[in-house]
């Protein structure tokens, strides 16, 4: 099987189009430090340029506003975006709005789609997608909130943490179960509920290593949620019951490929800047760049790097012929080691950087705090191995075990060789 990552021209064009893009005008806003209705009017002419780029929401189909550029040609745009944090909000894609939108654009009726899906792919809808519990993370097999039918309403009691943006969502995408008595992956389903609904509390933004200060209403936070007897209209349930696990494989396959090709973003800005200062800084008697030690963190990190891109390339590779079905060991498989090299390449250009990497007048410290995430949201690195593990053995059957002794092969060659053994025994 041939892999082909290539794309043409035209599109090519796109790409350095956004490179520069990205660093002159988006990465540059990083300093300012700016609250989000600053950035929200600060990013606005930007966000009018991608869309006379024809480059907005570019993850979903042409019949909704989208491109229909395949997951390759997502999965490069995706590394350029993961350089700058804020890129991804100005190109239309952010999490979780881009996931949101690929599971409304998938399960969702005509009206449901006018009514949520446009305004969010306008960018006038914040949303917030509402699932892990403080007792149903790694598993969501064990989620507990319960959406009980109620008439033509549905009634929803229960208690979320980790509701990305869910302080400053208009509408909440909620995972509740509907049926405690179906198999564990019919069990639940999947509602829209607005945020101004009466019963819902939003509690507080969870303060994180990425992010230790608690900033209710931040985008990006991690809202913890308190649903209290919520009355949500059945009209509002996404799909058909029991259908809420399907839906959120929908929403995180291609997400998965996003998230790690903009970690390889991430990973070459650091690495860029350990480059730069293996180049640049004199200590002991020569640069940083001509010690051994620090020559292995580079060949090391280049080796990681092109190990990881390609293994999410030939990911999105599988997933554009054959659905998310054909690429579930490669998406896992790159989950877990994607995430690992974010975390080492940007940890070897701290060490390289000394004190100053450890400052906050460079952006690595904060890229640090939050690469240590990567290996737990959307499913820590240990689900995702034994994910690979058990894809992978189903290729294998066990041999059986003889009842009686079976020559070794030693034994086996000794025995086919007998004559011609005794003949050189006795010729010497």
């Amino acid at each position: 099987m041939a892999w082909d990552f290539s794309t043409e021209p035209e599109f090519e064009e796109k790409l350095e189009w956004m490179r520069g893009f990205v660093r002159d005008e988006i990465i540059p806003l990083e300093t300012l430090d700016l609250a989000p209705v600053d950035l929200d009017r600060a990013t606005a002419p930007l966000k009018q340029e991608v869309r006379a780029r024809g480059l907005w929401a570019a993850h979903l189909p042409p019949e909704l506003g989208g491109e229909g550029f395949g997951q390759v040609r997502l999965g490069l745009m995706h590394e350029i975006l993961g350089r700058c944090v804020y890129a991804p909000a100005v190109f239309g894609n952010n999490a979780p709005d881009s996931g949101n939108a690929e599971l409304l654009a998938v399960g969702a009726n005509a009206e449901q789609k006018q009514r949520w899906l446009e305004p969010l792919l306008d960018g006038t809808l914040r949303s917030a997608f509402s699932m892990t519990e403080p007792g149903a993370g790694a598993d969501p097999t064990l989620l507990t909130t319960r959406a009980e039918r109620d008439g033509d309403h549905y009634v929803v009691n229960g208690h979320k943490w980790f509701t990305s943006n869910g302080s400053v969502a208009d509408i909440l995408v909620l995972m509740a179960v509907t049926d405690p008595d179906a198999p564990p992956r019919r069990r639940a389903s999947i509602f829209v509920v607005p945020a101004d609904t009466p019963g819902v509390e939003i509690l507080r933004d969870v303060p994180t290593m990425g992010d230790p200060d608690e900033h209710f209403g931040r985008p990006g936070g991690h809202a913890e949620i308190r649903y209290r007897d919520v009355r949500v209209p059945a009209a509002n349930l996404i799909g058909e019951e029991g259908d809420g696990f399907l839906l959120a494989q929908k929403r995180l396959g291609p997400g998965r490929i996003h998230h790690c090709m903009r970690w390889l973003g991430q990973s070459q800005r650091a690495f860029d800047m350990l480059c730069e200062r293996a180049v640049s800084r004199w200590t002991h008697g020569s640069l940083l760049a001509e010690k051994q030690m620090v020559q292995d963190w580079i060949a090391t990190s280049a080796a990681e790097m092109t190990a990881a891109r390609l293994m999410t390339l030939q990911a999105a590779w599988k997933m554009d012929r054959g659905g998310t079905a054909a690429a579930l060991t490669d998406i896992a498989m790159i989950k877990f080691y994607g995430a690992g090299v974010l975390y080492n390449v940007i940890d070897r250009a701290v060490q390289a950087h000394g004190s100053l990497g450890y400052t906050t007048d460079l952006p690595l410290e904060s890229m640090y705090r939050h690469a240590r995430a990567a290996r737990i949201y959307d499913g820590p690195d240990e689900v995702h191995k034994v994910t690979v593990a058990r894809r992978v053995l189903r290729e294998y059957q066990a041999r059986e075990v003889p009842s009686e002794h079976v020559p070794t092969r030693r034994e086996a060659a000794r025995a086919k060789f007998a004559d011609l053994l005794d003949a050189l025994s006795v010729g010497s």
